[in-house]
């Protein structure tokens, strides 16, 4: 495809005046001589250039996007409306707490709704992501434990954990310790023994985790902690898995961060931007960022009065129209949130027990939202790899799953259907990837040279990543 310089056709636009501009305000030296290189062209021709360039996109409104762990649920557009009420979307952000008293109603509100729907006592809505909410959750926790005067130099992450949980806690100057993940595929408990000590802050876990296991010994493990004085952290992007079954304080968890792309279905990454509100118990309540929204039984306002506050993370008070969205998605589903893990649960067993018939199911148990195949077979048996496969869904227009993470399997590949996916899609699915298996053992070449149909084919994907080619040389 040609990029919109090639296209350059010296179309002459229309002027809308046939005044010329004074230009003589402006100093000689800022002037432009030479021509400014924009191209020519018709603007029938420019639409055209750009509904292909949005047609070559791969979105979930375009096809099937099982990526595990990032779960790429459906954005209902009733919310994106609403967030660009002109209310909200032309509120300043510096305006007094008595001209946004609308939006302040708002974050407050949803900051109730977080509280009930996790057990936690308070949350902040500032961090602008998960990991961000992470690494403010962290910085609680340290600043907890140097308010009491309690030296605390360790973090403990099971060895299934998402990559930002040791890289926040690293941020905040602790020290990694691992913890082996057992036969079942969760934390054990005896090595988790062996590695605890009184330096030890937290330990920071998914639940259920990223295997798509629920962590079955995590009042045990909860238990275990709390009496050495260490706190527990909850790595909230697998809360969709759990919404009105259980929560994090019930499970013990002292700090939770929530993704409101993967639970509340805002949108996610590029979409966004992101926010990733984080909750507390009651005792830590004096360490989240300041302001929080609170309400004097006549307004709100933002409450800067916060004792041991680890101070602002979030430039005014994060990602304003992403609190709309999940706002409204909580609003319109109400009491059926929990029917939404209900179906993402469902829907991640019906594929993984159609799945296991022909890819490896390291741990064959029930799943919650996701569960991870091994392609590690496969390519023992046809050389083509985890890696082949996803190229090869990206023939089929299917996003491919996530790959090779978590690193406890090899070859893995983890899947998540979300609840958006009806029981057809899930069934094109399944054949799909029933055609690409049988495909790898009668005609691997196909597969090892995938993917054939989009519009980059195979790339080095560690170059593509390290040192991507983001401009146009004219």
């Amino acid at each position: 495809m040609e990029t919109i310089f090639e296209k350059n056709n010296n179309t002459n636009g229309i002027l809308l005046t046939d005044e010329k501009p004074d230009l003589s305000i402006i100093e000689s030296k800022f002037l432009r001589t030479d021509n400014c290189g924009l191209p020519d062209i018709g603007e029938l021709e420019v639409l055209r250039h750009y509904k292909e360039l949005s047609d070559r996109n791969f979105c979930i409104e375009k096809g099937f996007y099982p990526l595990g762990s990032c779960t790429m649920k459906y954005n209902p557009k009733v919310n994106e409306l609403l967030a660009s009420l002109e209310g909200f979307s032309n509120l300043h952000p510096s305006q007094p707490d008595e001209d946004c008293q609308g939006a302040l109603e708002l974050m407050y509100k949803l900051q109730e709704a977080l509280k009930k729907i996790t057990g936690m006592d308070a949350f902040t809505l500032q961090p602008a992501a998960g990991a961000h909410g992470e690494l403010t959750g962290m910085m609680v926790i340290k600043k907890y434990f140097e308010v009491k005067g309690d030296v605390r130099k360790k973090v403990i992450v099971p060895d299934s954990a998402h990559g930002t949980n040791p890289a926040s806690a690293a941020l905040c100057g602790f020290e990694i310790v691992q913890v082996k993940s057992n036969k079942k595929g969760q934390v054990d408990v005896e090595d988790l023994k062996s590695v605890l000590t009184p330096e030890v802050a937290a330990i920071m876990m998914t639940n259920p985790n990223t295997l798509g296991i629920f962590e079955e010994q995590v009042l045990e493990i909860s238990k275990i902690m709390h009496e050495n004085g260490s706190l527990l952290y909850y790595d909230g992007a697998n809360f969709n898995a759990i919404m009105g079954y259980t929560n994090p304080k019930l499970m013990g968890f002292d700090v939770v961060h929530l993704n409101l792309h993967k639970t509340f279905a805002t949108p996610h990454g590029g979409g966004g931007p992101g926010a990733g509100p984080v909750g507390v118990v009651e005792n830590l309540k004096e360490f989240l960022p300041s302001p929080v929204i609170d309400f004097d039984g006549e307004k709100y306002f933002r409450n800067y009065n916060i004792k041991h506050t680890i101070g602002n993370v979030r430039d005014f008070y994060g990602s304003f129209g992403v609190l709309v969205r999940a706002y409204a998605y909580i609003l319109m589903m109400g009491k059926n949130l929990k029917e939404a893990s209900e179906n993402a649960v469902l829907n991640a067993n019906y594929l993984k027990e159609q799945l296991k018939k022909y890819y490896t199911l390291p741990f064959d148990t029930i799943c919650k939202h996701e569960f991870v195949l091994s392609g590690e077979d496969l390519k023992h048996k046809t050389g083509v790899s985890t890696l082949n496969t996803a190229k090869a869904l990206m023939d089929e227009n299917t996003h491919p799953p996530t790959v090779y993470f978590p690193l406890i399997v090899h070859e893995a590949m983890m899947i998540e259907p979300t609840e958006s996916e009806t029981k057809e899609r899930l069934d094109e699915f399944v054949k799909t990837m029933i055609k690409i298996y049988e495909e790898a053992n009668t005609n691997p070449e196909k597969l090892l040279s995938a993917p054939h149909s989009t519009p980059v084919k195979r790339v080095d994907e560690t170059l593509a990543a390290r040192h991507p080619d983001l401009s146009f040389k004219n």
